[in-house]
């Protein structure tokens, strides 16, 4: 590097390197002026960017630069005092750009609040909330019966009369309007959430494998350790998890827990406040710019304890860490699918080496990379082979439907089942993970069929909205009333999705309440928890739904569970698939027999001699688990390799073909690294862009990395990149 800056007036010029959201992959030189004062790595500045201002982040103060100090341009303003991005977290976030190959600038403002990428200052108002009025006071005294959600909200208030946030009441704020109309509550600012532990009751008693696993987790407190707890599901991983916790917010550190999906939220806070007293601090995409920016400022000073929130809560800061858990680690949701292409996972454990504290991955059907890092050493296996209290492991049964008459893929085995256990004042529950009516309209007459004109995919056809979805693009159009063919009137719904299967359901099962919990029947604020409140009460006697209904969620009265059509993960040119539909399975069965009464499962299919459904039955999990990752071995795939995937789409169907040829011949890939293709995706066109897949994979993480380190930064100089859209995945979760 040239050092040609010099003194000017006596003192050394000052350049700061800026990392700024745009898709290059390095930062910036700029120059400090007059008593600006001089900001610290983290800090974010206001910078002449193109003909913007745009805001960056330090990356650091420098000496000297390439270009002359004369061409460099001035700083504007320096927006923070401290860094909004602490020196761990700064390191976090230069280490995920490098191995995930992304731009500096967007990766950084990836973890940034909205409200930060925008000049808003680092620090925020006092919190709203609510506190109890003395005439909500008096009706917490009272027996008369109320709404359920109004009456958690009152007896939550009532344990703290300083007030609570608005995040620590998980109910929609229709219901706190309703109290506040009655003049039971009323809103209030807070100068910090509290965070005084008060337990509501005694832990219950663990189980001797539970204990287990609470020592040993207990005992790795204060230095790094991976644990990943494996435990059938109803075991009692949740129970692990909080009795690890107290002591830890007894001494006031930070526990960051992680969840797959906004769904799984709501349940865990409503436990976790129960039990320890204080606020949940959640972080999801639920929340308003101010809500997210106050707990990213609650976070950063220690003020909240407990935090939890799904993927992007990895990267709030954290002032005094002293555990992170991955709940359901296994998950494909951890993994991010657009811009920084992250796994909340790996990076949780990167985090946790950082931080020099345990970090738990709790799952009942691990994933087979977790498993491979037990195999290697790297994590400790902690097990809960048995259900918690007196539960039992439901008992499962494949159905076999060939040569059955079937109602909407409803068996007469599974009716009869049904009715037997609904007329036991049981629950049941049914999964099927396909949205809507039917997958396909057709004409009866001349076989046309509804295909979506901007994929290629068919339209699914949802009955009650009298409408055809794209369930890829989005895209949606009215039904056709006619062909538009032939003109006939014969358009036939060909398929079950979750709407036929509730209307036949609703023929059926007349006399008792049913829910169907899919994206379509809880896109509502709030009715996602209204649907999850009245599956958990026994309210509602049949629960239907997707993958939605299918992990985390505790339903007592559940004893039977029904997959509708498990041959839908049986046939897939994706190398993951069947170690997602074991783990569906798996994850859907354990939502049966949790309490002190019997389950039963019933897996339908056309498949019955299928091995993997027949291991599965027979063997459980670890058995399908060990067996995949034998086959994984003998063919090279991860986790015994390391995969990268080079996609590319244009409007023109050539371009992506001729961009990724291209990328091919300028690898230049050592013969430690395989490149496959280019080949089209599988599905080729989405979105009106066609879309095309460069693979490359290397039994060696470290010389894969080498090749993309040269590699990446040299794709946008290729003239075919102006004709595309191209994004890196590293460590991709499919092949799609």
């Amino acid at each position: 590097r040239r050092r040609d800056v010099g003194l000017m007036n006596g003192r050394a010029p000052r350049i700061v390197e800026v990392a700024v959201p745009s898709p290059l992959y390095r930062g910036f030189d700029y120059r400090l002026t007059g008593d600006m004062p001089t900001p610290a790595a983290g800090c974010r500045v206001k910078v002449p960017f193109g003909r913007q201002q745009r805001v960056g982040v330090v990356l650091g103060v420098k000496a000297d630069s390439d270009l002359p100090l004369a061409k460099l341009r001035p700083v504007g303003e320096v927006l923070d005092q401290a860094p909004a991005l602490p020196d761990e977290l700064l390191g976090l976030l230069c280490w995920s750009a490098k191995y995930y190959h992304h731009p500096i600038g967007e990766t950084l403002f990836t973890a940034l609040p909205a409200a930060l990428r925008r000049a808003r200052p680092a620090t925020a108002e006092p919190d709203r909330g609510w506190r109890l009025t003395p005439l909500g006071r008096e009706q917490c005294a009272l027996p008369t019966p109320r709404a359920r959600r109004q009456a958690a909200v009152l007896e939550r208030l009532a344990r703290h009369p300083e007030g609570l946030t608005r995040d620590a009441l998980p109910v929609p704020l229709s219901v706190l309007r309703a109290l506040q109309n009655k003049g039971w509550i009323a809103p209030c600012k807070l100068d910090q959430p509290a965070t005084q532990i008060t337990a509501a009751a005694p832990p219950p008693p663990l189980n001797e494998h539970q204990q287990q696993a609470v020592t040993a987790i207990q005992a790795g407190t204060g230095q790094f350790g991976c644990f990943l707890l494996e435990g059938v599901t109803g075991s009692g991983k949740t129970e692990v998890y909080l009795q690890v916790i107290e002591p830890l917010l007894a001494r006031r550190r930070q526990v960051l827990v992680l969840v797959p999906e906004i769904g799984l939220t709501p349940q865990l806070v409503e436990r976790f406040s129960r039990r320890f007293g204080i606020p949940v601090c959640t972080l999801h995409s639920g929340l308003s710019e101010g809500q997210r920016l106050q707990a990213w400022r609650h976070t950063g000073t220690g003020e909240a304890l407990l935090i939890l929130g799904t993927r992007s809560a990895l990267f709030t800061p954290l002032k005094r860490a002293g555990l992170i858990i991955v709940d359901e680690e296994h998950d494909a949701f951890l993994k991010q699918q657009d811009g920084l292409r992250y796994s909340a996972r790996d990076l949780a454990v990167w985090r946790a080496r950082q931080w020099r504290i345990p970090v738990v991955l709790g799952s009942a059907t691990p994933s087979l990379e977790s498993l491979y890092n037990v195999q290697q050493g790297r994590y400790l296996h902690l097990r809960l082979p048995q259900r918690a209290g007196s539960a039992r492991q439901p008992e499962m049964q494949l159905v076999d439907l060939r040569g059955q008459t079937l109602r909407a893929l409803l068996s007469e085995t599974l009716i009869q089942r049904m009715r037997r256990h609904l007329t036991g004042g049981n629950q049941v529950l049914l999964f099927l993970n396909r949205r809507g009516y039917a997958p396909v309209l057709l004409c009866h007459a001349c076989g046309w069929v509804a295909n979506c004109q901007r994929c290629d995919a068919r339209m699914t056809l949802h009955q009650q909205r009298r409408e055809l979805r794209c369930h890829h693009c989005n895209s949606q159009r009215p039904v056709d009333p006619y062909c538009p063919a032939c003109g006939s009137s014969e358009l036939l719904g060909l398929g079950e999705g979750t709407e036929r299967v509730e209307q036949t359901l609703r023929e059926l099962f007349s006399d008792y309440p049913l829910r169907c919990i899919d994206r379509d029947t809880t896109r509502r604020k709030g009715a996602l928890e209204d649907a999850l409140a009245a599956a958990q009460s026994g309210e509602a006697r049949i629960l239907l739904g997707t993958q939605m209904l299918a992990k985390g969620h505790h339903f007592p009265g559940v004893t039977l569970v029904a997959v509708l059509d498990a041959d839908q993960g049986l046939f897939s040119s994706d190398f993951r698939a069947a170690e997602r539909m074991a783990q569906q399975i798996i994850q859907v069965a354990g939502r049966a027999g949790r309490a002190d009464r019997p389950g039963e499962v019933l897996i339908q299919t056309h498949q019955p001699e299928h091995p993997l459904l027949l291991q599965l039955i027979a063997e459980g999990y670890p058995a399908f688990a060990a067996a995949a990752l034998a086959e994984r071995r003998q063919a090279g795939l991860p986790p015994y390799a390391s995969m990268a995937l080079l996609r590319a789409e244009a409007v023109n169907a050539q371009a992506p073909h001729d961009f990724l040829q291209q990328a091919a011949e300028l690898a230049a890939a050592p013969a430690e690294v395989q490149l496959w293709g280019p080949v089209s995706a599988p599905m080729e066109r989405r979105a009106g862009r066609y879309r095309a897949q460069l693979l490359l994979q290397s039994s060696r993480r470290g010389d894969l990395q080498q090749l993309l380190d040269v590699w990446v930064p040299r794709l946008d100089g290729l003239k075919s990149a102006r004709r595309v859209r191209w994004s890196l995945d590293v460590d991709p979760m499919d092949t799609y």
